[in-house]
C-alpha cells in the first residue's frame, strides 16, 4: 500500500512538471533594460530604480580584471579601526560563464610558473585552489554578452566590518539587508574602472565602550563600503629584484619553474611604473608623473603644510635623474579619493588620536603599485602642539599662542606627509636613520627641542625639512631607469655606495619590540648616542617642569587642563630610554647579503661592549631616582581635579587616590616603564648568551640584576618622606617584575635562577622601615606558596604615548 502511494506520488509529480510550459529563452540585454538608466564604461552597468539594483554587462569572459575593495565611510574609531577611505583587499579576479550560471574568480597568485610551457604553467594552477567570490544567473543574453544582477555583491561585507568589530570585542554584528542599499551617488563609470558603493547597517548588541563612543545607536552600525573593478595594465612592467638593503617592502610569490639551485621564492620590490621619456639622458621629464592629490576636506593652514611636506619627494627624484616627475595637487572637485585612478592623501577624522598610515593597491600580478593612498589622522597635530605647549609659556601675556607651538606642529605634519607618501612609493621604515643625522623622513622623528644656555627653549630645529639622504638613495634603487643597462650590477652598485657613505637601513622588526637587539633600530629618538641624548633630555624634561604654570595654558581654559599639558613633558623620556635600553644585552648588526668577496669568516654581529653596556645601565637607574620622579611641590598647588562638564580620559594618568592629583601613582607609571625594558626576559637570556660567548662573568644576568637591586636600596631609608615613598614604590613593582619573571615560560632557566636567588636576598637582606621589611617578607613568602601560579599585577596604566598620538603594526 505505502509503495503504491509512493508511485501515485512521483508519477503526479512527473505530470505536474511536465505540464508546466517550458521556461522560455531569456530577452536580450537591450529588452530588459529598456527602462533603465544605461551608464557605460568598463563594464557596462544598468541602475534599476525600480527594485533598487545594479546590472552588469559582461561580455569579457576570463579575462583578468583588479577587484578592489574599500571603506568609503568609516566608524571614527581609532581603536576599531575603520577608517574613512580606507583600502581593504587588492584581487585579480575574472568572470566565467556556465550555461546560465556566471561566476567571480578569484586567481591564486602565491603560486605560479613563470614559464613558457603552458603545461608547466596549468600543472601548478591545477594543485593549488582558487576561490570563486560571487555566483549570480544569467538575466537576458546577448550573443556573447550577459547580463547579472551584482547586487548581492555589493551587499557582502566584502571589508570584514563584522569580524573586526568581534575581533576588537566591540559585539557580534551581522548585516541586516533590510537596511542596507547601493549608494547611488558614488556608483560611477570609467573607461578604465567601474566603481560601486552600497550603504551598508550591521545590526547586534554592543560589547564595547569603543563603538559606543562613536555611533549614535550601537545596535545598528552604518557604513558604506566601496567597490572597484579595474582594468589591470599592460604586463610590460620590469620588476624589480628585493634586496634586504634597499629599504623597500617586498612581494613574493612561489615560482616552481624556479631551477633547483634558486630559491622557489622569488622577491620584488613594490614601486610606482616610472620611465625617462630619454633613458640615456643622465636628467630627464618622465613619460608620465607620478602625481598625487591631497583630499579637499583638509582645511588651511594644515593644507599647505601637507602639500609642502608630500613635495620634498621631487627631490629624491631629481636625484634620480628625473626633471618633475613627482608631483603634489589637490583633488580636483568632484572626484572620488576611492577612485583608482587617483593617488590619493587623505585628512581622516576619528574621536581620538591614532596612527597614520599610507598603503596602497598593487597588481598583484607583478607589485607594481597602481595606486597611493595615505591616510593622515587629524588629531595627530594637536599632540605636537600640546608637547610644545608644555615646554614654552605661550599664554603668559596673550590670549593668543605663541606661535612657536603652531609652527612645530605644522613642521611634524610636513615630516609626517612625507613620512606616509614615502610608504605609498614602496619604501618601508628606516628606524636607523636617527643615527646618521635624521638622513630619512622613513624614521619615526621625536622633536628636537634644545634648552639654550640663557635657559629659554628652542624650536626652531623641532623637526628636519626636505627629504634625507637615505630617503634619496632609496629612489634611486627603486626608481632608476636601467633600461638598456646590466640592472643587476647597476643595483649592486648603488647598494655598494649607501653603504660607502655609511648610511644605515634598520627596520620593523629590530626596532619595535621592547626586547630587540640593535643599538641603532629606535622609534621616536633622536641623535647617534642614545645615552646623551636620554640625558640631554632629562635636563629639558627638568626645567620644563620646574617653570611649569597656568601660562602654559589658554585663558578661558580649566586650571585642571594643565595636567594635559604636564603629562607629555613628564613622560618626554619614554622612547629615549627604550633606546638606551637596547645596549643592553645588545648585538650591532645590518643587513647582510653574501657576496663573493664578503669574507667567510667576516663577523657580522658583534656584541655591545661591557662598558657600553654598564654605561646604559647607569643612565637607565637614573631614571628611577626618587629625584627623577618626583614634581615640584608648586606645580602640585596648580593641579584641581577635572571640574564638572570634564572626565579623566585616556590621555591622563591613572590615580589611586580618587580624583585629585596622584603624584605617586605618576612617578611608578614612569619607573615602570623603565623596569619592563630593564627586565625584559629576552634582554636578559642576551646577557647570558654573552657571558658564555666572551667567558665573562660580569656580562651574566645575576650581577646585572644586583646591581638594580643596589640602586634601589637607598631610596628605602631617605631622610625626605616623599623619596622614601616613592622609593618603596619603584622596589615593590620591582619585586613584582622579579616574580613574574620566575613563572614566564620565555624565560631562559638560568635567568630563572639568578632571578630566584634574588628574591630570596629581597626576602631577608632588604633595608627600610620596619614595616615595609615586613610587608617585602610576607609579599615574598605568598609568592612561594603559589607554586608558580602568578600574574603581574598592572601598574597604573600609562597614558597614550606613540606615535606622539596614540598607541605600531604596518
Amino acid at each position: 500500500m505505502i509503495r503504491s502511494l509512493i508511485c501515485f506520488c512521483l508519477s503526479l509529480a512527473f505530470y505536474t512538471l511536465a505540464a508546466q510550459p517550458a521556461a522560455g529563452p531569456l530577452p536580450t540585454i537591450s529588452e530588459y533594460t529598456k527602462d533603465m538608466e544605461a551608464r557605460p564604461g568598463f563594464f557596462p552597468v544598468y541602475w534599476d530604480a525600480q527594485k533598487g539594483r545594479i546590472l552588469l554587462e559582461i561580455a569579457n569572459w576570463e579575462t583578468d580584471f583588479l577587484y578592489v575593495n574599500s571603506l568609503a565611510a568609516g566608524l571614527g574609531s581609532n581603536d576599531i579601526g575603520l577608517d574613512r577611505n580606507q583600502l581593504g583587499n587588492d584581487r585579480v579576479v575574472r568572470f566565467e560563464r556556465s550555461g546560465p550560471q556566471v561566476l567571480l574568480i578569484q586567481r591564486n597568485l602565491d603560486f605560479r610558473a613563470v614559464s613558457d610551457n603552458p603545461q608547466e604553467r596549468q600543472a601548478v594552477a591545477e594543485a593549488f585552489a582558487e576561490s570563486v567570490l560571487f555566483g549570480g544567473k544569467a538575466l537576458a543574453i546577448t550573443e556573447d554578452a550577459v547580463l547579472i544582477d551584482l547586487t548581492p555583491l555589493l551587499m557582502q561585507d566584502e571589508h570584514g566590518v563584522a569580524q573586526r568589530l568581534k575581533v576588537r570585542k566591540q559585539g557580534s554584528y551581522k548585516l541586516a539587508l533590510n537596511r542596507s542599499a547601493v549608494y547611488l551617488e558614488n556608483t560611477r563609470n570609467f573607461p578604465q574602472n567601474s566603481e560601486f558603493e552600497a550603504l551598508l547597517t550591521f545590526i547586534g548588541d554592543p560589547s564595547g565602550a569603543e563603538v559606543r563612543s562613536v555611533v549614535p545607536s550601537p545596535r545598528a552600525i552604518s557604513l558604506r563600503q566601496h567597490h572597484s573593478f579595474v582594468q589591470l595594465p599592460e604586463l610590460d612592467y620590469q620588476p624589480r629584484r628585493f634586496d634586504p638593503r634597499s629599504g623597500y617592502f617586498s612581494f613574493s610569490y612561489a615560482d616552481y619553474a624556479t631551477p633547483i639551485e634558486q630559491p622557489l621564492q622569488q622577491r620584488f620590490i613594490t614601486r610606482h611604473r616610472l620611465e625617462k621619456k630619454d633613458p640615456r639622458a643622465a636628467r630627464s621629464e618622465a613619460v608620465e608623473p607620478i602625481v598625487y592629490y591631497l583630499d579637499r576636506g583638509t582645511p588651511e593652514p594644515i593644507r599647505s603644510a601637507l602639500l609642502e611636506g608630500a613635495r620634498w619627494w621631487n627631490e629624491a627624484f631629481e636625484a634620480a635623474g628625473y626633471i618633475d616627475a613627482f608631483r603634489v595637487e589637490v583633488l580636483p572637485d568632484g572626484a572620488d579619493p576611492l577612485d583608482v585612478r587617483y593617488n590619493m592623501i587623505n585628512w581622516v577624522h576619528r574621536s581620538t588620536r591614532g596612527w597614520s598610515y599610507g598603503s596602497s593597491v598593487v597588481d598583484p600580478r607583478t607589485g607594481e603599485i597602481l595606486k597611493g593612498h595615505v591616510l593622515l589622522g587629524s588629531l595627530r597635530v594637536r599632540q605636537d602642539f600640546l608637547l610644545a605647549q608644555g615646554l614654552i609659556e605661550g599664554y603668559a601675556n596673550s590670549p593668543d599662542p605663541d606661535p612657536r607651538l603652531l609652527e612645530m606642529a605644522l613642521a611634524r605634519l610636513r615630516q609626517l606627509s612625507a613620512h606616509e607618501v614615502g610608504h605609498t612609493l614602496g619604501l618601508a621604515h628606516n628606524f636607523a636613520a636617527s643615527t646618521n643625522g635624521r638622513a630619512s623622513v622613513m624614521d619615526y622623528p621625536h622633536p628636537l627641542i634644545e634648552l639654550l644656555a640663557d635657559g629659554s627653549i628652542s624650536t626652531e630645529n623641532a623637526y628636519d625639512v626636505g627629504i634625507g639622504d637615505w630617503d634619496k638613495r632609496a629612489i634611486i634603487y627603486g626608481y632608476l631607469d636601467l633600461r638598456g643597462q646590466d640592472e643587476a650590477k647597476a643595483l649592486t652598485e648603488v647598494i655598494a655606495e649607501n653603504e660607502a657613505l655609511g648610511l644605515r637601513y634598520l627596520s620593523d622588526n629590530d626596532a619595535r619590540s621592547l626586547g630587540t637587539a640593535n643599538p641603532y633600530a629606535h622609534l621616536w629618538d633622536n641623535g647617534p648616542d642614545p645615552i646623551a641624548e636620554l640625558e640631554r633630555l632629562g635636563q629639558l624634561r627638568r626645567h620644563a617642569l620646574d617653570n611649569l604654570s597656568s601660562g602654559h595654558i589658554a585663558p578661558g581654559r580649566p586650571v585642571a587642563s594643565l595636567e594635559n599639558v604636564l603629562v607629555p613633558v613628564y613622560l618626554m623620556q619614554r622612547y629615549q630610554v627604550e633606546a638606551v635600553a637596547k645596549l643592553i644585552g645588545g648585538y650591532e648588526y645590518e643587513y647582510s647579503v653574501r657576496s663573493l668577496s664578503t669574507s667567510v669568516d667576516q663577523t657580522l654581529v658583534q656584541a655591545v661592549s661591557f662598558q657600553r653596556q654598564e654605561a646604559a645601565l647607569s643612565s637607565l637607574l637614573a631614571t628611577l631616582d626618587p629625584q627623577y620622579l618626583q614634581l615640584p611641590v608648586e606645580l602640585m598647588g596648580q593641579l584641581p581635579p577635572q571640574p564638572q562638564g570634564y572626565r579623566r580620559d585616556r590621555e591622563l594618568f591613572r590615580f589611586y587616590t580618587g580624583a585629585t592629583f596622584d603624584p605617586l601613582a605618576a612617578a611608578l607609571t614612569s619607573a615602570d616603564l623603565s623596569l619592563r625594558l630593564l627586565l625584559h626576559p629576552e634582554r636578559l637570556a642576551r646577557l647570558q648568551v654573552t657571558a658564555a660567548q666572551t667567558n665573562n662573568g660580569q656580562h651574566r644576568c645575576g650581577p646585572y640584576l644586583n646591581r638594580i637591586y643596589q640602586s634601589l636600596i637607598p631610596a628605602l631609608s631617605a631622610t625626605d618622606v616623599s623619596s622614601q615613598m616613592i622609593g618603596e614604590m619603584v622596589f615593590y613593582r620591582f619585586l613584582q617584575h622579579l616574580f613574574s619573571l620566575t613563572v614566564n615560560p620565555a624565560t631562559q632557566t638560568s635567568v630563572r635562577a639568578d632571578v630566584l636567588a634574588l628574591v630570596q636576598a629581597v626576602a631577608t637582606s632588604t633595608p627600610g622601615r620596619r614595616a615595609y621589611q615586613g610587608y617585602l617578607r610576607e609579599e615574598v613568602r605568598r609568592f612561594q606558596e603559589q607554586d608558580g601560579d602568578y600574574s603581574l599585577p598592572p601598574a597604573p596604566r600609562t597614558p597614550d604615548g606613540s606615535p606622539i598620538g596614540c598607541g605600531e603594526n604596518h
